[in-house]
Formats: structure tokens, C-alpha cells, sequence
């Protein structure tokens, strides 16, 4: 059912401007109960959005409708100025690999503790090119780069921290949708993904994230906690719930928590596309995401773990809403903690 924001703390509707306004992409001018909500959550908490060029963000983390190629190539530094907004993900390395001179780019536009979650590109994690066109004549061919660590070496790792440097958060290897018993079975994957992670250059935070429940087994957490790699937690249909998914492939072992909540259940990528552009509002509320999420959030910080968590605009139709809502959830289950934490 459609859900309603409790207190819209974003101010009201945006100011029309001419799209060719003049002076650099404003932020919006945030109320200071934002800055008292960022203040109440842990401090290795790092929340953010998938990519920030939505125009539909006027009012809420921009100060206007700025055009949506604006907002890629300037509007990155308004958005980290967002109080709640410590981290964001690069999406667009999954279609092809940035340089390290597009990444330093990035990291000059926003402040120190800021962190980018970077995908890796696409050849890295397709064993076999999907049947689209974009692919050419690629098209259904087995991927001789499948989980190449020397490719991932050069073409992935060294562009992001030779250009993001101390602010690259998680790399990200995404695993779509596969056809698991082509590829040998889960056993099979678990084996050829410990070879590639144990490969990788060592120091980067990694992660992976898996949209098949059945690769989500023993010997695929025991190759991630080899590695030192964490499993990114997915809101992803037919994925398991968060909870189960860090109980399964036991987090409490990785070095960090990673989280990417991205689509609301009752959607596919298609309808949500559809259904909450332009981003502006929340749709539709997912109560119990948010509460497992924030549970989830609680729980790393009990483990010390530092946590980079990615909303989409797709998990409930606007991403810096739903991030209002999760931090509030948030801060105020570590107020009630608190409170009946017993006294030395």
C-alpha cells in the first residue's frame, strides 16, 4: 500500500529556475533536525544513495530542477552535503571502467569521510554475455575475463584507489540472475570465487553480492571469510530476508557490513522505474526492510563493524526519503537501548 512520510523535513516544493542557470549545482538548504539525526547514528555508519543525478531531488537534496546530465557531471558536491549522505554508489563502472583521473574527479567534490561504493565492471562477474544488444556480437559468447583477477587487478582496483584513494569504500563484484547448474553448481562457484578474491591485490575493502539464493551456502562464506571479503546483504527479489542473509553467510566474520537495498518486493526493475519516477516521494513504505535493515545496522555496530549501506530509489520510490526514515528507525532504537542498558 502506499506509504506517507511521518514529518517531511525537507522544506517545501522547489523553486523553478531556466535549465540554464547560471553558478554551480546548490544544495539544498537542509533543516538542523537532519544534522541532530546524522549526529544520533553510529559513527561507522555510512549511508548514501545509487548514483545522485535525479532531478526529481529538488527541494530535498537539491536547491532546484537542475537537468539530469547537470547533475552527473556537477552535482555530486550538493548532494555530499547532504547531512545523511556519507556515502553514494558508482553504478556506471559496471558498464565500463572509469579512469583513475574520472575517479580523483569524484573524491575532489566531496569531504574526508565521505566513501564511494565502485562496481566492478560487468566483465569481471558475466560468465557468459546476456542476449542483448548492447553486447554486439558478444552476444551469448562465453566471457574469457570471467573472473579474471588480473583483469579485475588492473582495469578495477588500481583506477578506484589510484583515484579515490582513502575515500574508496567497497569495491562491489555483482553477480546478476545466473543459470547456476551451467556454471557447475554453487560448489563450483564458491571454489572459482575464492581463487579470483584470493588473487586480488590485498587492502581494499571487497565485496559480493549474489542475486541467487542458492549460491548463498557454507563453502561461499567460508571462501568470503578467507578472503577477508564481505558479503554484500541484498533487498533483491528472491533473495533471502537481510537477517537471514547475514546469519548464512555469517558476517559477524567479515571485516565490514555491506548492504544494498534496491528493490521494493512487489516490483521488478521495469514497474519501479515506472511507478516512482520522477523520485520525489515515498510510494511505497516497506516497514519491514526498514526495520531489519535498521536492526541489521545495530547489530554491526555492536560488533564494532563499520557499515556502508546503498538505497535505491527503486525500494520505495525516493532514496534520500527512505534514508530519513531508515535513520530515524535507527536512532530510535539506540535511544531505547540506551535507556534500558544497565547502569556500573
Amino acid at each position: 500500500m502506499p506509504g506517507q512520510d511521518q514529518l517531511d523535513l525537507f522544506g517545501g516544493p522547489p523553486t523553478a529556475a531556466p535549465a540554464s542557470a547560471r553558478g554551480p549545482v546548490a544544495a539544498h538548504a537542509h533543516p538542523e533536525e537532519l544534522a541532530t539525526l546524522a549526529e544520533a547514528l553510529p559513527a561507522g555508519l555510512r549511508l548514501g544513495t545509487s548514483s545522485w543525478a535525479y532531478p526529481g531531488w529538488a527541494g530535498l537534496v537539491y536547491e532546484r530542477a537542475y537537468p539530469q546530465q547537470r547533475l552527473s557531471r556537477e552535482g555530486l558536491r550538493a548532494y555530499a552535503a547532504h547531512p545523511l549522505l556519507r556515502a553514494v554508489g558508482v553504478d556506471r563502472s559496471y558498464y565500463a571502467p572509469p579512469s583513475a583521473a574520472e575517479f580523483a574527479a569524484y573524491a575532489a567534490e566531496v569531504p574526508a569521510g565521505f566513501r564511494f561504493l565502485v562496481k566492478a565492471h560487468e566483465a569481471c562477474t558475466i560468465a557468459v554475455y546476456p542476449r542483448h544488444a548492447r553486447y554486439g556480437a558478444l552476444r551469448g559468447q562465453p566471457n574469457q575475463r570471467f573472473l579474471d583477477a588480473a583483469y579485475a587487478s588492473e582495469h578495477v582496483v588500481a583506477p578506484t584507489l589510484s583515484g579515490l584513494g582513502v575515500k574508496a569504500g567497497p569495491i562491489l563484484f555483482q553477480f546478476s540472475p545466473t543459470d547456476v547448474e551451467a556454471l557447475g553448481g554453487p560448489r563450483w562457484f564458491a571454489e572459482r570465487l575464492h581463487g579470483f578474491l584470493s588473487a586480488l591485490p590485498r587492502g581494499p575493502l571487497y565485496a559480493v553480492e549474489i542475486r541467487n539464493r542458492e549460491l548463498l551456502t557454507g563453502a561461499y562464506a567460508d571462501a568470503l571469510a578467507d578472503c577477508g571479503v564481505c558479503h554484500c546483504i541484498n533487498v533483491y527479489p528472491g533473495m533471502p530476508s537481510p537477517r537471514a542473509q547475514f546469519e548464512r553467510a555469517r558476517q559477524d566474520r567479515a571485516p565490514a557490513v555491506v548492504g544494498r537495498w534496491m528493490l521494493h518486493p512487489r516490483m521488478n526493475w521495469e514497474q519501479a522505474e515506472v511507478a516512482y519516477a520522477p523520485f520525489d516521494r515515498i510510494v511505497d513504505a516497506d516497514d519491514e526492510r526498514r526495520e531489519e535493515l535498521a536492526q541489521l545496522c545495530l547489530r554491526a555496530e555492536q560488533l564494532g563493524l563499520a557499515t556502508h549501506l546503498i538505497v535505491n530509489n527503486n525500494a520505495e520510490g525516493c532514496s534520500p526519503r527512505t534514508i530519513v526514515e531508515l535513520a530515524r528507525r535507527i536512532s530510535a532504537a539506540r535511544t531505547r537501548a540506551a535507556a534500558t542498558a544497565p547502569t556500573a
